[in-house]
């Protein structure tokens, strides 16, 4: 079987003369919004243990931002700041620490599906001030960013379209059904992202729920799933790939092979840097055959 510490260290060493990070740190900068690992493991982390990027993360809960620094690598930071528009808000605590949100639960809305109500029920209220990405000193870069936050994801793209700018890659939670009162929708998201410049690549995940009354142990509970929200990948569109940079490029390419397995759109970056001169024009060639190799495991 592949080793992927292996493949992945085996691809920055193809990729190195054409990713230009800054002089002694990892190629890839990563910022990830709503850090806590709720649901496993974040998708950089392949490319992380490879020593191919830096962390910057955001998780304004104490108790899930202390365990993040008391597990922090040598090459991820994490801050306190509630990530947003740069307005104070309140962040509505609820049973369950993922339903945390700026937003106030909707009760009809959670009401459709089955245990939502007690999930998301509120349990306190702290003010916060939100401070917006643009304005965030500690963001240097960003070519690749992770955001989960329960709702309030297009306020963060709205507020952070300069830091967006050279970003290559987004993964980001969209909602189908509003758990939140006034929560935008994936069609809002997708709307605001590809005015970046973004479009979709790949669905990482899809949540679905049984709708009320039907319960788990119901025999109809497979026919009876409502969909709820998605992880959605979305990069710099492909079509563009003659403006990106050489580092764009090279960093899309180690970010859709190491994190999403995604070795069409790699092999397309590798392709336009062999022509351009960047890589060797054995690259592609030498792409195809790690690519393969990985199958093969």
């Amino acid at each position: 079987m592949t080793n992927p510490a292996a493949h992945a260290t085996t691809l920055l060493e193809l990729l190195a003369p054409a990713t230009d990070g800054a002089p002694g740190r990892p190629p890839v900068e990563v910022v990830d919004i709503g850090a806590n690992p709720i649901d496993g493991d974040p998708p950089y982390r392949p490319l992380l243990d490879a020593g191919g990027c830096r962390v910057t993360g955001f998780e304004p809960q104490p108790p899930a931002l202390a365990d993040l620094i008391r597990r922090a690598g040598p090459h991820e930071r994490y801050l306190p700041y509630a990530v947003g528009d740069g307005r104070a808000h309140s962040l509505q605590l609820c049973a369950t620490s993922g339903f945390a949100s700026l937003l106030e639960p909707d009760e009809r809305q959670l009401e459709l599906l089955i245990d939502f109500p007690e999930l998301a029920r509120v349990t306190g209220r702290e003010p916060v001030q939100t401070s917006r990405l643009d304005d965030i000193a500690e963001i240097e870069a960003i070519d690749f960013l992770k955001i989960d936050i329960q709702g309030g994801e297009l306020a963060v793209f709205q507020a952070g379209r300069r830091s967006l700018a050279r970003a290559v890659a987004i993964q980001t939670e969209v909602g189908f059904h509003r758990l939140y009162r006034d929560q935008p929708t994936f069609a809002d998201v997708d709307l605001e992202l590809r005015a970046q410049g973004f479009v979709p690549h790949r669905f990482v995940s899809t949540r679905t729920w049984p709708l009320a009354p039907v319960v788990w142990a119901d025999p109809l509970e497979q026919d009876a799933r409502h969909l709820v929200e998605a992880d959605l990948l979305y990069v710099r569109d492909p079509v563009t790939l003659d403006r990106f940079t050489d580092g764009q490029l090279g960093r899309l390419a180690l970010i859709a092979d190491i994190c999403y397995r995604s070795a069409g759109l790699a092999l397309r970056c590798v392709l336009e840097l062999s022509a351009r001169g960047a890589l060797d024009p054995a690259a592609p060639e030498r792409y195809r055959a790690l690519a393969r190799t990985r199958l093969a495991g």
